[in-house]
C-alpha cells in the first residue's frame, strides 16, 4: 500500500507544480515556485494523512510537524518576495533560457522541483503507514525538529528585522544566531527534516527513507542554497567575505578570531 501511495503522491506533486507553474506564468514571476514549495509538503503529508493506515498518534504528529513547517515557510517566502522583484536566480535562468523561456523553466526548474518534492517527502510518506507508536526515535525526531523549526524561525526573525533597519543598509548580519552560522535558517530546515526521518525510523521501511533528509540538506548546503546565495552577496556585500572568513558556513559553531 505504501508504494501505491508513493505513485499517488508523485501524481501529487506534478499536479501542484503545474498548478504553481501556470500561476507563476499569470503572475510573470517564476519565484513563485519557492512560496509554493513548503505548502506542497504540507498537502502530501495531508493527503498520506487521509489515505494511509498507520498508528493514529504517529500520523497525526508527523502529518502536523510537516504541515506547520510548510506553512510557515511559505508565509514567510511570500512576505519576503511579495514587495520585491523577481528572485535574481530565476531571473538569470530565463536569460539563459533563450528563446524557449517557458519550456525550459517548466521542464528544468519546475518539473525537477516536483520530483525532489516527491522524493524528499519519503519520511513523511512512510511514516505514516506504520503501525508502530512513538519509540525513543519518535521522541528525538520531535527534538531535533524543534530545534530546527525554532533555528529558521528565529534566524528568519532576526534577517527580517535587520533588513528593516535603514541603518544597516549594505551591512552584513553577524548578530544572534547569524554570528555562529550564516544560515541558520537552511540549518534549522536540515533539521526538521532529519527529525521528521527520525519519526519514520520506527521500521525498516522509514530507517531507509535516509535518502530523503540526505538530499535536502545537501541541497540546501551544496546545491540551491547556501552556494548560489553567497555567490550573490559577495558581489553585493563588502564586508561578506570577511564574515565568510570568521564564520561558520552551516553548522552552528562559535566564530574564529
Amino acid at each position: 500500500m505504501v508504494w501505491i501511495n508513493s505513485a499517488i503522491m508523485l501524481g501529487v506533486a506534478i499536479g501542484l507544480i503545474a498548478i504553481t507553474f501556470g500561476v507563476a506564468l499569470v503572475r510573470r514571476r517564476y519565484d513563485t515556485i519557492d512560496t509554493a514549495w513548503g505548502l506542497g509538503f504540507a498537502v502530501i503529508a495531508l493527503v498520506t494523512f487521509g489515505i494511509s493506515n498507520g498508528n493514529l498518534v504517529v500520523r497525526i504528529v508527523i502529518t502536523a510537524l510537516t504541515v506547520i513547517w510548510g506553512v510557515r515557510l511559505s508565509v514567510h517566502i511570500h512576505t519576503r518576495n511579495h514587495s520585491n522583484g523577481e528572485d535574481p536566480r530565476y531571473a538569470a535562468m530565463v536569460r539563459k533560457a533563450g528563446s524557449a523561456p517557458r519550456r525550459r523553466m517548466f521542464f528544468r526548474v519546475y518539473l525537477l522541483q516536483a520530483v525532489l518534492l516527491w522524493l524528499i517527502s519519503f519520511p513523511v510518506q512512510v511514516g505514516q503507514y506504520s503501525a508502530s507508536g512513538l519509540n525513543v526515535f519518535s521522541w528525538l525526531g520531535i527534538a531535533v525538529w524543534l530545534v530546527g523549526l525554532g533555528f529558521e524561525s528565529v534566524g528568519d526573525a532576526q534577517l527580517r528585522r535587520f533588513r528593516a533597519d535603514p541603518s544597516t543598509k549594505g551591512q552584513v548580519l553577524d548578530t544572534g544566531l547569524w554570528r555562529y552560522t550564516r544560515h541558520p535558517n537552511y540549518f534549522g530546515d536540515a533539521c526538521v527534516w532529519w527529525g521528521l526521518y527520525l519519526l519514520a525510523c520506527r521500521d525498516w521501511p522509514g530507517a531507509a527513507t535516509v535518502l530523503a533528509p540526505v538530499i535536502m540538506t545537501a541541497l540546501l548546503a551544496k546545491g540551491s542554497g547556501k552556494p548560489m546565495l553567497e555567490k550573490s552577496l559577495l558581489q553585493r556585500r563588502p564586508g561578506y567575505a570577511d564574515y565568510v572568513r570568521r564564520t561558520s558556513g552551516f553548522i552552528p559553531s562559535p566564530p574564529k578570531g
